[in-house]
């Protein structure tokens, strides 16, 4: 009756962690700032309703906007792309559907950072390819030694998340130059997720893209401004890639909310305060988290950068009994098979809830 691509794929192992929570839990599940959007932002999306700006807009996303985030990647990622390399999208998701789908066929094979975000492996598997998952390093890190371990001449991409979404790692730049020349010595393709790129508190931000042009750049507003439920996203690429993912955004998306658009293009050439104060908060509660495992004993690699936690913790029994306990936390096999033995805590809350909800672990893990 359904198709066996969308049988193969199971709901996002985030998501289940609402089920059975009490309206007043304590929510470290969710990867949501708890930031409003910047007023100017705002502002934006007002004036682009009140001036009717309501209507379809150019496929690959409206000049203005583009060629501002081609002035964003020169400026902060150091390399370059015209604004006909920029494809706007309706969050970092879809880039990253378009991404596979234009690069894989059915047999092609994917390599994944394992543990790795929830939506990589079901995307590459919508769009019919095999998903190999690359085991992290001991700093939790996808190294070049374990991804050539993995290339077969059926790898067609490698994604990349720095910083990471679930462990908070940041990758160093020889990690990236590596990963860049594995992509040029076996022509292969790295998607780059870089939606956190912002939120570093330790080490640097470093783009593949600054040592290979055989990659696919993706961010959003989205964490950067709060911006969650706007759905902008984008990505950068060689033209030849950006005019394939076209194909696809026009069938299935068309544009990206014109509104929207309007409120990211405020977002990227406004004033940038916000962002400075939205890391610096992160930064505070991330210290916040590490004193909590500390003293109770918890392993926890240090995240330096986004906003999650990994610790070390049974993934089954954790959970549920945090959940009894009015705190919602992701089992880290939701994001792989070498999740397990872990949790991910988001600190996108308050740090009023975040010393409760420790509180809570403290007592009941113990």
């Amino acid at each position: 009756m359904f198709s066996q691509r969308v049988k193969n794929i199971d709901i996002s192992g985030i998501r289940k962690m609402f089920e059975g929570a009490g309206p007043d839990a304590i929510n470290l599940g969710l990867g949501q700032p708890d930031f409003d959007t910047p007023l100017h932002i705002k502002k934006a999306a007002v004036e682009a309703i009140d001036k009717g700006f309501t209507g379809y807009t150019a496929n690959l996303g409206i000049p203005e906007l583009r060629e501002a985030l081609s002035k964003k990647f020169d400026m902060d990622n150091h390399f370059s792309v015209s604004r006909d390399e920029v494809i706007v999208t309706s969050g970092a998701s879809e880039a990253l559907h378009l991404a596979l789908q234009a690069l894989v066929d059915t047999g092609d094979e994917v390599l994944v950072p394992d543990p790795g975000f929830v939506s990589y492996s079901p995307l590459t598997k919508m769009a019919g390819a095999k998903v190999v998952g690359v085991p992290l390093g001991e700093k939790l890190t996808l190294t070049p030694d374990a991804v050539n371990e993995c290339i077969t001449p059926k790898t067609r991409a490698i994604i990349i998340n720095s910083p990471s979404n679930p462990t908070g790692t940041v990758q160093t730049k020889d990690e990236i130059k590596g990963l860049a020349q594995i992509a040029d010595d076996n022509d292969i393709t790295i998607i780059s997720d870089e939606v956190y790129e912002h939120f570093i508190y330790e080490g640097e931000h470093i783009s593949p893209a600054q040592f290979t042009d055989n990659v696919i750049t993706i961010n959003a507003v989205s964490k950067t401004y709060a911006m969650t439920g706007w759905r902008i996203g984008y990505a950068a690429a060689r033209k030849d890639y950006i005019e394939q993912m076209l194909k696809v955004h026009q069938y299935i998306q068309a544009c990206a909310c014109s509104i929207a658009q309007k409120a990211a293009l405020a977002a990227i050439e406004g004033p940038q305060e916000c962002v400075s104060e939205m890391r610096e908060s992160f930064r505070a509660r991330r210290d916040i988290l590490m004193e909590g495992f500390r003293s109770m004993g918890i392993k926890c690699v240090k995240p330096q950068g986004a906003f999650y936690a990994f610790p070390e913790m049974d993934d089954e029994d954790a959970p549920a009994k945090l959940l009894k306990n009015g705190v919602i936390v992701t089992p880290g096999s939701a994001f792989g098979e070498n999740g397990k033995g872990h949790i991910r805590i988001s600190y996108s809350t308050s740090e009023v809830n975040l010393r409760k909800a420790m509180g809570i672990m403290n007592k009941v893990l113990r």
